[in-house]
């Protein structure tokens, strides 16, 4: 057994931003034995890097000391001691990240990938959807030109958002715009591709189902997030009039009894859990358990860096109840594809299952110390941190 002796936050960012601004800035944790074992797990920056790189110094204290073998002991001790880790976004994450470390270092130790440690992989491939593929579309045909190219690297699946600059509510000029969209995206990739339509949780339960009237001729797979993350009652209103499209949800969930009661109340049909906030590897594992017992199928948010996304392919390589993960790596800055060596290419809509101890891919430390920058806050602009850049350009709702 070897015991936690340093847990080290890590900002990373460089010019080339990508596709998100919520993904412009990656935070990493590196956590180190007393043997000299190292593990890497990575936090979710959205607006809030500073916050989040000062809650896991505090988060480290509650683990510094502690057997890195023993993670559940160690996110329950945790738990312990911090009263609002299931109301707080920034404990949840730092928390998330360090219990990813661990597992890191648990599978370095045994010499296997994580899904040995988890019971094996049902899959050796990980079928993937697009996002982020639709930076900078506006109009109907700009959806239509990035889809067909998708489409052409091998995808079968894509998600995007329609709705430009709409928020809580829509009328008929932006019913009209999103179904424009849409259908040009289906009649691009055709009858066979899956599309997956984005809310990003933001509009009122009458809004939400008139979109899904206008969409749903379009056979749209699952609507993402359709009301706002807390109108619980929203969310009901919403399954009780749209009984023909399936709901997915989960990448603000933060424990394990959240993602209970969307599931138990019927409100959820994919659930998403992020393995950056809901727990890491612990509770992410049981997140899914849950669902398999329930018939509600997996999806992970998987929207930030190419350490999650690692983490990502891990788990879901021992789900048997996974619909498909969401990869954003295509439309990654090179440099985040470089913390991984580019390991984990997408390749026909699938990613190989990596196979090296740990977290599956080797580590680029060389790369990680010359991007390190001081956390600093971000600006807050038109477009709010979770769109993807540039398709508010051009409406006024």
């Amino acid at each position: 057994m070897s015991k936690i002796s340093q847990i080290e936050p890590i900002v990373l960012a460089q010019t080339e931003k990508g596709s998100a601004t919520w993904a412009s800035v990656m935070i990493l944790v590196k956590v180190t034995t007393s043997d000299g074992m190292t593990g890497y797990g990575e936090a979710v920056p959205t607006l809030r890097v500073i916050n989040v790189y000062n809650t896991i110094k505090q988060v480290a204290k509650g683990y510094l000391g502690k057997e890195a073998e023993e993670p559940e002991k160690d996110y329950h001790e945790w738990y312990k001691q911090d009263f609002y880790l299931a109301r707080s976004f920034e404990s949840a994450t730092a928390t998330s990240a360090i219990d990813q470390a661990l597992w890191d270092i648990i599978g370095k130790e045994l010499g296997a990938p994580i899904y040995k440690l988890l019971g094996g992989k049902v899959r050796d491939r990980i079928p993937v959807y697009a996002n982020g593929w639709y930076q900078d579309a506006v109009f109907p045909e700009d959806f239509a030109e990035k889809a067909k190219r998708v489409i052409s690297m091998g995808y079968k699946a894509l998600k995007f958002d329609p709705f430009g600059p709409y928020y809580d509510w829509i009328d008929e000029k932006g019913l009209k715009e999103a179904e424009d969209r849409v259908k040009a995206v289906r009649e691009a990739v055709g009858g066979e591709v899956d599309i997956l339509i984005e809310h990003h949780g933001r509009f009122n339960a009458n809004s939400a189902i008139a979109i899904a009237k206008r969409l749903e001729k379009y056979n749209p797979i699952f609507m993402e997030e359709p009301v706002h993350h807390e109108d619980i009652e929203g969310l009901r209103k919403y399954k009780k009039a749209i009984t023909t499209l399936k709901v997915a949800l989960g990448e603000r969930l933060i424990s394990l009894k959240e993602a209970m009661f969307y599931i138990r109340e019927g409100l959820v049909d994919i659930i998403q859990p992020d393995l950056c906030n809901i727990g890491g590897i612990t509770i992410g594992k049981k997140v899914v358990s849950l669902a398999e017992a329930n018939d509600v199928e997996v999806a992970f948010h998987n929207a930030f860096g190419s350490v999650q996304n690692a983490y990502s392919l891990q788990l879901s390589a021992t789900v048997n109840n996974l619909y498909l993960l969401e990869n954003f790596y295509d439309w990654f800055p090179q440099w985040k594809r470089d913390i991984v060596y580019d390991e984990t290419k997408v390749e026909q809509g699938h990613v190989k299952v990596p196979e090296k101890p740990g977290i599956g891919v080797s580590i680029n430390e060389k790369a990680i110390e010359n991007m390190k920058i001081e956390p600093k806050e971000l600006d807050v602009l038109e477009e709010p941190v979770w769109v993807v850049k540039g398709t508010w350009k051009h409406f006024q709702p």
